[in-house]
């Protein structure tokens, strides 16, 4: 699963992308709304975790303009606000959950796995494209009935593929959904992958 974490609070965002990465997390961390805007048009995510006072383009407005373009992945916003105004703002302009901080890690991880079961919404998570069918799950890759045997890397290859249908890939795409990010690979290993 992959999480776009909008926060510009730095201490926060290191921490919650270290915590969410230790639940087998992918996440993407961007620190104002314009980026977060950039990122959710270039990758699909599963779930964005969006900070209210956000610069450049603050969390409400980038809420609005994803639901306004038919984003209709879940988004749970993260905010010092704790006024009931701020919370119906929040929920009004298309925020499934918010959360007021301080909050609790075991809450938020809860409420992150209780979006993402709902956003789902019991559809099977098997991509296909034609006999071809990947199980993220499962880690499961077959063709027709034949199973593929891939390494782990030609798989998030394959699911990052598979997930964005006719789109082309950049460079930059392919190693966000396939490498860490400490690990920048040459352009030939890329290419010999595919």
């Amino acid at each position: 699963m992959q999480i776009l974490l909008a926060e510009d609070d730095v201490r926060l965002s290191a921490s919650l992308s270290e915590a969410l990465t230790t639940q087998r997390y992918r996440v993407h961390t961007v620190k104002d709304g314009e980026s977060a805007w950039e990122r959710a048009n270039m990758f699909s995510y599963d779930l964005i975790l969006l900070d209210v006072t956000l610069p450049k383009l603050d969390g409400i407005k980038l809420c609005q303009r994803l639901r306004d373009h038919g984003y209709d992945l879940p988004v749970l916003m993260l905010t010092a606000r704790d006024t009931s105004l701020d919370k119906i703002a929040g929920l009004d302009t298309g925020a499934d959950a918010y959360m007021v901080k301080p909050f609790n890690l075991q809450e938020l991880l809860a409420q992150i796995r209780a979006l993402l079961r709902r956003g789902q919404g019991g559809a099977t998570s098997v991509l296909t494209w034609g006999e071809l069918r990947l199980n993220p799950e499962t880690y499961e890759v077959s063709y027709g009935r034949l199973p593929i045997h891939l390494t782990p890397k030609e798989f998030a290859l394959m699911e990052a593929f598979l997930r964005h249908g006719r789109r082309v890939l950049s460079r930059e795409a392919m190693i966000e959904h396939a490498w860490p990010m400490q690990a920048t690979p040459e352009a030939d290993t890329i290419k010999s992958y595919i």
